[in-house]
């Protein structure tokens, strides 16, 4: 009599807030002033910063490509694609691999600070105000302690026509 009841009580859980798909670990990183999230599933590797090779025509905040150990692997300054001030690359530059649809990618943040857990109750709606950051980039806005976070769909970011870097998925 208790299969039933456990069956009843996994799909409620499973589908008990909307934020559910938000909620996870995050790779924080700075950028100029600002604190970013991205799902740490997506992340491959974290490395320094190398030179990288640049592609002739491409965008500005398309940097190059580096070999990853046989993978030519196109690298995003993210200062750039946000239209933040020119990024100093220096020794804290880093650039966070990632895979996202089935493509490596990488992008170069100013600084990479820690892993964090946020529950569906620190992720907040993103507000609706005049952003440099298109709002369908964002997932949310995490709280935590005395901390914001501008948390990324990077997905949905190097998935966007504008990037061309992971072709979107077959309808």
């Amino acid at each position: 009599m208790s299969h039933p009841n456990d069956t009843v009580h996994a799909s409620q859980s499973a589908g008990a807030t909307h934020a559910d798909d938000s909620t996870g670990e995050f790779l924080t990183f700075v950028l100029g002033e600002e604190e970013y999230g991205v799902d740490i599933l997506r992340v491959q590797e974290i490395r320094s910063y190398d030179a990288v090779t640049r592609l002739p025509d491409a965008p500005d905040y398309i940097k190059g490509v580096i070999n990853l150990r046989g993978i030519i692997v196109p690298v995003v300054d993210m200062r750039l694609k946000f239209r933040l001030a020119k990024a100093e690359y220096n020794a804290l530059t880093v650039m966070i691999v990632l895979n996202v649809g089935g493509r490596v990618v990488g992008m170069v943040v100013d600084s990479v600070s820690d892993v964090v857990r946020l529950s569906g109750e620190q992720i907040r709606a993103v507000p609706e105000i005049g952003a440099t950051i298109d709002r369908q980039f964002l997932t949310g806005i995490g709280t935590l302690d005395e901390r914001m976070l501008i948390l990324l769909d990077i997905e949905r970011l190097m998935r966007h026509e504008d990037m061309g870097l992971v072709a979107a998925q077959a309808a």
